[in-house]
């Protein structure tokens, strides 16, 4: 009896309301609320809702679509790798095919220049290790050609003003390399870290002929361990006594480490990483096109 009395009550105030010209207005929401809120670019980027309607099948259906899926997500050519393929990954390949055929032609050898004094070369990657023995001593230079580029910091006077393609420097490769020097009666070797100097690269007409390669620091390590150990005292020679370093350098010659073994570093260098550069382009090519 109570429970028909609610229903009669509740359809005679719903009768009422219908039937009334004046309608209740709805409780506002506060502007406040970020949900409701434009955002910011709604006027200066007007298509980005047309989008959002092409892709939903409507506000009520629960559904939030991805924005651009319909565009990014859909592959425009079928490949059995399963990865992307847009116009922007063809256009970035015809790039690559353009630039490998470029640093083709300006490659100087298909073979790696030769190091005089009986060098012997070994590769991995990267990285070069050249060795050679000099009357029982072993001697043994690493470099890396990561990173070997320095940059150019000559600046035209006139920020407008272009250089042309034949005035354009050519890239040279000056990686820092290691120098070991080992005794077969001494426990541990004597390690030299050595530089190219951006102050010495390069020597003008008349001018007294210096070194093109410097030492940074000289310690001893134990034999044939790649990392440098901390705890091992390292001599900078930012501060030392040029007496001493001059007698290093001397020592460093001696064992074939000298400008003539520098200089023919840098092209073996360049040469290296040049060739580096290129297998990065093919590969990277081979990559967006999913060979």
């Amino acid at each position: 009896m109570l429970k028909s009395v609610v229903r009669a009550v509740g359809s005679a105030v719903r009768i009422s309301t219908t039937g009334t010209t004046t309608s209740v207005p709805a409780r506002a929401l506060p502007l406040t609320n970020p949900t409701l809120s434009a955002p910011s670019w709604a006027t200066t980027r007007p298509f980005t809702r047309s989008l959002w309607m092409m892709t939903n099948s409507g506000a009520s259906s629960g559904y939030r679509p991805k924005l651009f899926s319909s565009r990014v997500l859909s592959p425009s050519v079928s490949c059995g790798c399963g990865g992307l393929h847009t116009e922007g990954d063809k256009a970035f390949g015809n790039f690559l095919s353009d630039e490998i055929k470029e640093e083709e032609k300006i490659k100087k050898s298909k073979t790696l220049p030769k190091m005089s004094g009986g060098w012997e070369l070994e590769m991995n990657g990267t990285e070069a290790k050249l060795t050679r023995s000099v009357s029982g001593e072993k001697i043994t230079v690493t470099f890396n050609v990561n990173n070997s580029i320095p940059p150019d910091f000559e600046e035209e006077a006139d920020e407008g003003q272009q250089k042309s393609a034949e005035d354009e420097p050519e890239i040279v490769s000056t990686p820092n390399f290691v120098v070991e020097v080992t005794k077969q009666s001494a426990k541990h070797s004597l390690v030299f870290d050595c530089h190219y100097p951006e102050d010495e690269m390069s020597h003008g007409e008349g001018e007294e002929e210096s070194d093109i390669f410097a030492i940074r620091e000289a310690s001893f390590q134990p034999e044939g361990d790649a990392d440098w150990k901390e705890t091992s005292y390292t001599l900078n020679t930012e501060s030392l006594d040029w007496a001493l370093y001059d007698h290093m350098m001397d020592f460093l010659a001696d064992r074939g480490v000298d400008n003539t073994f520098a200089d023919e570093l840098m092209d073996l260098s360049t040469a290296m990483e040049h060739q580096e550069y290129i297998k990065f382009l093919e590969d990277l090519q081979s990559f967006v096109k999913c060979h």
